[in-house]
This record gives C-alpha cells, sequence and structure tokens, in this order.
C-alpha cells in the first residue's frame, strides 16, 4: 500500500447519480478532479455534462463532471484512485460484486450511504482494506435530474477506514474532498457517528413514508410524534445494549434536531412517492436485527418495517 505521502487521490468514480451522488460528483468535480458519475438511468446522467450538474440552496454553483457511465463494469476502463457508492443501501451487494472483478490494490471504496452495516456490505466481496465508511452531514433532493436543491451542509463529514493499515489513504481522501468544498475528517469514532444518524434515520424515514408527513409535520403532530418518541427510546435501548455509544445526552440531542428539521421529505418518502423499494432493511431493520442479537425487543421498528414492506413494489 502507498504511503499518505504517495497517495494523492486526482481521479474519483461516483455511483449514484440521485441527488447525493450529484453533490459529491460537483465538488469533487469543482475541485479540479477527474470524476466519473455511474447511474443506470441515462435520463439521471443526461445533464451532467451539459450543462452540468447544478446545486442550489446552502450552496449554489453549477459543475460538469469528466464523464458518465451506465454500467459499474465501465469503471473499470478508468484508473480511478477511489469509487464512492452514494445508491441505496439494498444495491450494494450487487454493486460490490462488479467492483470486485476490477478492484486494484490502490484503490479505495466509499460507503457514502444511509444505514447500518452498509460498509460491511462492501466489505464481504472486497475485504476490508479498500472500504471506508463516510457519515455526511447534507440534506437534499433532486429537483430534476442533474439538478439538486441542497436544503442544509453542516460541515465536516467524517470518514474512517475499515482496515488501520489504511489511516493514511483516509486523510488523504477526507483531505481531498475539503480541498474540494466537502469539509472533511477522518475518525476513530465512525461507528457512534453512523449509529446516531441511524437512529434519526430509523425515526424519521418510515413514519413519514407512511403518513405523507415532512420531518416538520410530523414532529410537530402530537399523535405522531408520540411514535416518534416511542421509536427514539427503543433504538436508544438497542444501541446501549450493543455497547454503542450514543453519548449521554443523545435523546435531547435527537429531538432538539429533528425538531429542527424543516419541511423536509427524508429519502423513504420519496421512494414511496414515486414507487421504489426503500432502504428500510438497513435501517430499521438493523435495529431489530441488533435488537435480537442483545435480547431487546423492538415492536415499533418491526412495526414500522411490517408497514413500509407493505406498500413497497
Amino acid at each position: 500500500m502507498r504511503k499518505k505521502s504517495e497517495f494523492n487521490p486526482k481521479s474519483f468514480a461516483v455511483v449514484g447519480a440521485g441527488p447525493v451522488g450529484c453533490i459529491v460528483a460537483a465538488f469533487l468535480a469543482k475541485g479540479g478532479n477527474e470524476v466519473t458519475l455511474c447511474d443506470i438511468s441515462p435520463e439521471l446522467l443526461k445533464p451532467v455534462l451539459d450543462p452540468g450538474i447544478i446545486i442550489e440552496g446552502a450552496e449554489n454553483f453549477k459543475q460538469a463532471v469528466t464523464r458518465t457511465c451506465t454500467h459499474v463494469d465501465q469503471l473499470s476502463e478508468f484508473k480511478h484512485d477511489v469509487i464512492i457508492i452514494t445508491v441505496k443501501a439494498n444495491a450494494t451487494p450487487l454493486i460490490a460484486s462488479a467492483i470486485e472483478t476490477f478492484l486494484r490494490e490502490d484503490m479505495y471504496v466509499i460507503s457514502w450511504q444511509n444505514g447500518i452495516d452498509t460498509e460491511l456490505a462492501l466489505a464481504k466481496f472486497l475485504g476490508k482494506r479498500p472500504v471506508m465508511r463516510a457519515v455526511v452531514n447534507y440534506g437534499c433532493g433532486l429537483v430534476e435530474p442533474g439538478h439538486v436543491k441542497m436544503a442544509f451542509h453542516h460541515q465536516p463529514h467524517y470518514l474512517q477506514e475499515l482496515d488501520t493499515l489504511s489511516a493514511d489513504a483516509a486523510e488523504a481522501i477526507a483531505e481531498a474532498l475539503s480541498k474540494s468544498g466537502l469539509g472533511t475528517k477522518r475518525t476513530d469514532s465512525i461507528i457512534s457517528m453512523v449509529w446516531r444518524k441511524g437512529i434519526l434515520n430509523a425515526c424519521m424515514n418510515p413514519v413519514c413514508a407512511m403518513t405523507g408527513f415532512t420531518m416538520a409535520r410530523a414532529m410537530h403532530d402530537p399523535i405522531i410524534f408520540q411514535l416518534v418518541d416511542s421509536l427514539i427510546k427503543e433504538c436508544i435501548k438497542v444501541a446501549r445494549a450493543n455497547e454503542i455509544s450514543l453519548g449521554w445526552d443523545f435523546y435531547t440531542y435527537a429531538i432538539d434536531y429533528m425538531m429542527k428539521a424543516g419541511d423536509h421529505k427524508p429519502s423513504m418518502l420519496i421512494d414511496i412517492e414515486n414507487k421504489r423499494r426503500t432502504e428500510i432493511d438497513f435501517i430499521n431493520g438493523k435495529f431489530i436485527e441488533y435488537g435480537s442479537q442483545a435480547g431487546v425487543e423492538t415492536p415499533y421498528n418491526r412495526t414500522l418495517l411490517s408497514l413500509v414492506k407493505a406498500i413497497e413494489p
């Protein structure tokens, strides 16, 4: 493996041209990096070369990427330093199996996704050495292909390697992201951060998906708030039973954070509206799984998972 002084990532592939992927691709390209944006939908890719990706809201600019492709296998034609996965978590195994066929010793793959254990889904195919996990702190939605509304951008973002031998590479990637405008820090606490964000997602995503409410409306509806509150407490029990550190004040932090979320539709609601499969297996499903592992009952998570599954296509 190259030393940090020798590893200077300049070539990135981003898998997924939804709002999350468009943002990271646009920032990296704006920072002078070579960027390939990959998605199975030609319609999503059509505007990203001309006129370029449009970001508006918390950040405002327009930026074209270097190239596009519609199959992960095509990424083998280019010598990328880093591949960033931004697609729904349920597609991760399929993408990882494709990357496995052309993975190089000096290439790294980042899970830039919602959900718990998405990095482990990558490592199952790729091994731990090249895999990293990010926790991203921006909210976004797709106005139309290549046009993203960025509701908020709370820097820094965080990144950690699965294998300590890749720590220097993680530092170099974080530096490259920061220089491109996505302020990022390498951390040793990514699991805690993933679970903290995972609890927020588990409480808001399925509730909004089932009710059609925005986050603000759900939090300010006295009946729906009781459900959200019960989900938070259940998820905290699961985390603590599995010795995941959340911090002593996480409950009050979570309530305060969600109360300030605004009229934002979480991704699971958008998926249901567009008749797409959701990521609920990697969100509420993980709390059920870890609850069973620690002997903690999870009736609220089980109920929401069942209801969302019932209305998925």
